[in-house]
């Protein structure tokens, strides 16, 4: 049985992509991603690529919801660095998922992250994004991820279709240096703990600065054995 509120989960019928070539700008690809998916969605943790995507995507014409799942392990740097932009973009809607959260609150254990990381992930990151999205039943997701982040995304497409929905990342093809170019050309509100190291930021628990010649998401679960949270890959992937 669906739960109040919530929208039944449909197969989505893919739509034809243009072929887009890794110089395709990424504005026309959020155009494209605009008329083809007019109810997407964009999650976003506020790194460096998530901050450059909103700006391109306003000026694409995004007007939708910017989507963030307070675990209650993040830095108050990316707690300030969401404000900031909210500030910035009162055209777009910031949404906060789990809003208050904190270690001891109840969802885990408050050690959790350091016995099972995995778990603590889909506890507080996964499972509250996947709630919401079973809510507002969106056909696609705007999403910030690109190739050069780690060896997991080496491959990602500028549209990838799914059962419940397509996840577009209209940055796939952006180097770390093109996108810090631009975030200093247009003066963008880059999280500061990116400029200590910490190129891909993710709770405080299990996030440290990247050291010369590893990728960006490197400090992310260090020593764990993992690269990615769930959202985008595993079993409980959007």
């Amino acid at each position: 049985m669906t739960a109040l509120n919530e929208r039944p989960q449909t197969q989505i019928p893919p739509v034809q992509a243009p072929d887009f070539t890794p110089d395709t700008d990424p504005r026309d690809v959020i155009r494209w991603a605009l008329a083809a998916h007019p109810d997407v969605l964009m999650p976003s943790a506020f790194n460096l690529n998530g901050v450059v995507l909103i700006d391109l995507a306003v000026q694409a014409g995004y007007r939708g919801e910017v989507v963030f799942v307070d675990t209650g392990f993040h830095f108050p740097e990316t707690l300030a660095t969401r404000d900031r932009l909210a500030a910035r973009y009162p055209e777009l809607t910031f949404v906060t998922l789990n809003a208050g959260a904190h270690p001891e609150d109840g969802q885990t254990a408050p050690d959790l992250y350091a016995s099972d990381a995995d778990a603590c992930c889909a506890v507080r990151k996964v499972a509250p994004l996947q709630a919401y999205l079973r809510q507002k039943a969106p056909s696609a997701l705007l999403n910030a991820r690109s190739r050069d982040q780690a060896s997991t995304r080496a491959d990602i497409p500028f549209v990838e279709e799914g059962a419940a929905r397509a996840k577009v990342n209209p940055l796939a093809h952006w180097s770390r240096e093109r996108l810090e170019a631009y975030a200093k050309e247009h003066d963008l509100p880059v999280n500061p703990l990116y400029f200590d190291g910490f190129l891909s930021v993710g709770c405080w628990t299990c996030t440290r600065a990247v050291r010369p010649g590893e990728d960006a998401r490197a400090g992310r679960w260090a020593g764990k054995g993992k690269t990615e949270c769930g959202l985008w890959a595993g079993e409980g992937k959007l």
